[in-house]
């Protein structure tokens, strides 16, 4: 098989791994299951970063959330000690799922074990893929995710979202941070000015 072929059998196995989401999201008057929504969402931003990113780090970015669905928060204690439990099961759930569907397309161990690095978000800062897989869901969020988010959290006031932006901003590559404030991405325009005081301090 083809080195295009394995990767095109791979999104299509990804996809379908996520269409199956039962939560749904509106956009344009299109109805799209969320998780499918995002895979694309962070495909469409890699391309926009990093067109040259090579097979290995555009399947990691597509399964960033594969099934996320699956592993609720719900399912953890709702304290700070639960919600790391639960990401670092949920980063794992990821990983062995991407993982499997990628052994299904028919790339070798090795190719499998480089995504499952980086969706299972290991070595973070040292990892290249890993740290892509961090940028592009930083820039995916900040476009498509930031705005409703504080539409969410109307009790947050400047200082918590100053914090939340810096938090966001520290996860993010020199390179990534350059992209999102040179037009890379649309800032969401209410948050522009605190954002903007985020990164300056």
């Amino acid at each position: 098989m083809s080195d295009t072929a394995k990767f095109d059998r791979a999104v299509e196995l990804i996809d379908a791994a996520n269409r199956e989401d039962p939560n749904q999201e509106t956009v344009d008057g299109e109805s799209w299951p969320k998780e499918l929504l995002y895979g694309h969402r962070m495909s469409d931003m890699i391309e926009r970063f990093d067109p040259q990113a090579d097979a290995a780090a555009k399947l990691a970015v597509r399964a960033q959330h594969i099934q996320r669905w699956k592993s609720p928060r719900s399912d953890y204690p709702m304290d700070r000690k639960g919600y790391h439990q639960w990401r670092t099961a949920l980063y794992d759930f990821h990983a062995e799922t991407v993982g499997a569907l990628l052994e299904q397309a028919g790339y070798d161990e090795a190719f499998v074990d480089r995504v499952k690095q980086a969706v299972g978000k290991k070595a973070l800062k040292r990892n290249p893929d890993t740290q892509m897989v961090e940028d592009i869901a930083a820039l995916v969020f900040i476009e498509h995710y930031m705005e409703e988010f504080a539409g969410k959290h109307p009790e947050y006031d400047e200082e918590k979202w100053i914090t939340i932006i810096q938090r966001t901003w520290r996860k993010m590559s020199p390179r990534a941070q350059e992209f999102a404030l040179t037009g890379g991405i649309q800032l969401p325009e209410a948050l522009v000015p605190l954002i903007q005081k985020a990164v300056a301090e």
